[in-house]
């Protein structure tokens, strides 16, 4: 049994079987979210506060040198540069919003946890994994949406957008949150039903079973409506949170497709070998090295790689190219982040740096990163172009 009861003007009351929840919608850059939530702690009392965050995400609003921790080396050995890029490029879009407001990303999560626990209140991360929702978006999502997922997160790096705090409260409005969230769900609705509707079930099911009576659950305002619907409606099956809490395993296309172009390219010297002109097996081995090896050490040079970054590059390419499991980014992301290791002020100021395009290659954290990005792509470029040199000479 739901029942509604009248909503103030900061936050929302359900009556859940026998749980008395109660919803504020917050916007994450916002001064007057803060203050809102603080309030609402004080007046609800509540018995449990849940947050809208993860255990990695709270440990990166509370950890004020958690950058200071951040083991590059290991990300790129354990092929998580391309999360760890994601993550900094959504972070780096709301910091510079929130350097508008004068208020931190998140702040009023990291608020509610901590007044939370000073009050001694019981205190749940409702959230799902950050990293299980990115991997879910991209396995999930055909080519197509892929590229524009990548083309609207960079793009928006550089995008200009003025607010302020009454443009805020605007945006604290469901009605408007829901009618953007309608728009992206016609774009890309497999995009917006990871991104939003999976974690308002998450987030539902953790919020509906918190412990005690008296629950207050501080959630963005995108997910006030969601999260609003699905308490009214009958307890979600925790075989549902199961399901939506695994990463899809790769296709077996997707297994494939990197073994393809390197098993075309050892067969085309096999068949040069044996019914072609052995002769000619010497220029198209050159030709192979030559295009791998400068184009991969091109991007090096582009993101502005050490000179011994920029030749790891030339050497590693043609080799890595014929084997999928390692990549020339691994080696130059490798090679680059011991020869020109980040600093402690890189990885503190690395969120504001990447607001700008000139920045991207002021920080050293943010170069290791172009680096693995530039000298991937470059590799991938060279092994095409050395395909089509390959096919005219064998």
């Amino acid at each position: 049994m739901t029942e509604s009861i009248p909503p103030s003007s900061d936050y929302t009351r359900l009556q859940v079987d026998d749980k008395e929840i109660v919803l504020v919608g917050t916007a994450h850059i916002s001064q007057d979210s803060v203050d809102t939530v603080i309030r609402s702690i004080d007046e609800v009392t509540p018995d449990t506060v849940c947050v809208e965050l993860d255990a990695q995400r709270y440990q990166s609003l509370i950890n004020k040198k958690g950058w200071e921790s951040l083991n590059l080396k290991e990300l790129i050995k354990k092929k998580q540069v391309p999360f760890l890029l994601t993550n900094l490029a959504l972070s780096s879009y709301q910091k510079r919003m929130g350097l508008q407001t004068g208020v931190k990303p998140g702040a009023e999560l990291a608020a509610a946890a901590q007044t939370a626990e000073a009050r001694g209140m019981e205190v749940e991360l409702v959230d799902r994994n950050i990293r299980t929702t990115l991997l879910r978006v991209w396995r999930k999502t055909g080519l197509w949406n892929k590229m524009k997922v990548i083309a609207s997160l960079f793009g928006s790096l550089f995008e200009k957008q003025e607010l302020n705090e009454e443009e805020l409260s605007k945006l604290r409005e469901s009605d408007t949150l829901s009618s953007m969230l309608d728009e992206m769900g016609k774009l890309l609705p497999s995009v917006k039903q990871i991104l939003v509707d999976e974690r308002d079930t998450y987030m539902a099911y953790h919020i509906r079973n918190a412990p005690g009576e008296k629950v207050l659950a501080v959630v963005g305002a995108a997910h006030l409506p969601g999260i609003t619907r699905l308490l009214q409606r009958d307890e979600i099956a925790p075989e549902r949170i199961t399901e939506i809490s695994i990463v899809p395993p790769k296709t077996t296309f997707s297994k494939i497709v990197p073994w393809l172009i390197p098993g075309i390219v050892v067969a085309l010297f096999i068949g040069g070998f044996f019914f072609g002109n052995r002769d000619q097996l010497a220029e198209a081995a050159t030709a192979w090295v030559l295009a791998n090896g400068l184009f991969s050490a091109l991007g090096a040079l582009l993101a502005l790689g050490h000179p011994i970054t920029v030749l790891s590059a030339f050497v590693a390419a043609p080799i890595t190219s014929l084997n999928p499991t390692i990549g020339a980014g691994f080696v130059t992301g490798l090679v680059q982040s011991f020869v020109a290791a980040p600093t402690v002020r890189d990885m503190e100021h690395v969120g504001e740096d990447l607001m700008t395009f000139k920045g991207w290659w002021k920080n050293r954290l943010a170069r290791v990163l172009l680096v693995f990005l530039f000298s991937s792509i470059g590799s991938s470029i060279g092994t095409f172009v050395a395909l089509g040199w390959l096919t005219d000479l064998l």
